[in-house]
């Protein structure tokens, strides 16, 4: 009988998940890249910034404010700051800086429509993170999306405007796996 109580009791311990790690992402700018044209480049820009600043804002391992921060992490080369993270349970914090490397809308007729056509929507972005403070490289991370959607011969705004969000949202996740998984490997000591 004893021996049962024991089984049921080792049963019922609960082996602990890895904690996740928390970071705090500053966005510096979004940067078009002058080989994306011009008019593209343009229609992309505000749409990944505002997919980048939504996915900081509501990611679940990126603290978006750091209440009570100090005003300089320089400071004491950079010790105040890294305890002040601490404290509040984050691992580390970095500016991000975003370029949008690919972009382009096409049109592609569709051969087994008469009446309709396909609105072809790629972006691809470069992210880089650097520390605060100290500002050396912490993390690249690279991500891009397609989105197609089947419109009439005339394209409406709202259909150019859900492909361009699709395919900003899309890469913007993209990008952020490749920089999460980057964040989450053991740090070298050199």
């Amino acid at each position: 009988m004893k021996s049962l109580i024991l089984l049921a009791l080792l049963g019922s311990v609960a082996v602990a998940a890895p904690k996740t790690k928390k970071y705090h992402f500053e966005l510096t700018k979004v940067l078009v890249k002058p080989e994306v044209k011009a008019d593209v480049g343009a229609e992309a820009q505000p749409r990944v910034e505002a997919a980048i600043k939504k996915a900081f804002s509501t990611h679940p391992q990126l603290v978006a404010t750091l209440e009570g921060a100090p005003t300089d992490p320089e400071v004491d080369h950079g010790q105040v700051y890294r305890k002040f993270l601490a404290k509040k349970g984050i691992d580390s914090a970095y500016l991000v800086t975003v370029e949008i490397t690919e972009a382009s809308e096409e049109l592609v007729p569709m051969e087994d429509k008469k009446n309709a056509q396909r609105l072809v929507v790629h972006v691809g972005i470069h992210v880089l993170g650097e520390t605060i403070p100290g500002r050396t490289m912490g993390f690249t991370g690279d991500g891009q999306a397609t989105v197609k959607q089947e419109v009439g011969m005339k394209v409406r705004d709202k259909d150019k405007t859900y492909a361009w969000d699709g395919a900003a949202e899309t890469a913007v996740d993209d990008a952020l796996k490749t920089c999460f998984a980057q964040l989450a490997k053991p740090k070298v000591k050199q």
